[in-house]
């Protein structure tokens, strides 16, 4: 049997979009988006805290609080549907993690507490 080690941390990201539809964009409406995320180290033993992982997080993310996905690229071309959000999403946190030696394993977005989506790495 292999061990294998991570961290599971939740954050918030309050901000608002509107989908794009073949008849015109529908109407802009605010999320707290929830997003789960679990991180596991790319080396042991691990000297990490989770302030160094929050700190990554918090600044990767914070171009979103409080804005209009719409406006922000790449959603300023891509519709800002929560799949495409979330792989966004991932795809960001993924590179901003390495520079703590941590490889973001798996991120699940929620709109709501009953619609959430997931993107995982593959092993």
């Amino acid at each position: 049997m292999v061990k294998v080690y991570n961290y599971r941390l939740r954050t918030f990201i309050n901000a608002s979009h509107a989908i794009r539809w073949s008849q015109g964009e529908g109407e802009e409406h605010p999320h707290t988006w929830e997003l789960i995320l679990e991180i596991e180290p790319e080396s042991y033993p691990i000297n990490l805290k989770f302030e160094d992982i929050e700190t990554v997080i918090s600044g990767s993310l914070i171009k979103f609080s409080g804005q209009k996905i719409n406006n922000i690229a790449p959603f300023n071309t891509i519709n800002p549907t929560l799949e495409n959000f979330s792989d966004h999403l991932f795809d960001i946190l993924q590179i901003a993690l390495k520079k703590i030696n941590c490889q973001l394993v798996k991120l699940s977005v929620g709109e709501s507490p009953m619609r959430f989506y997931t993107v995982s790495a593959d092993r």
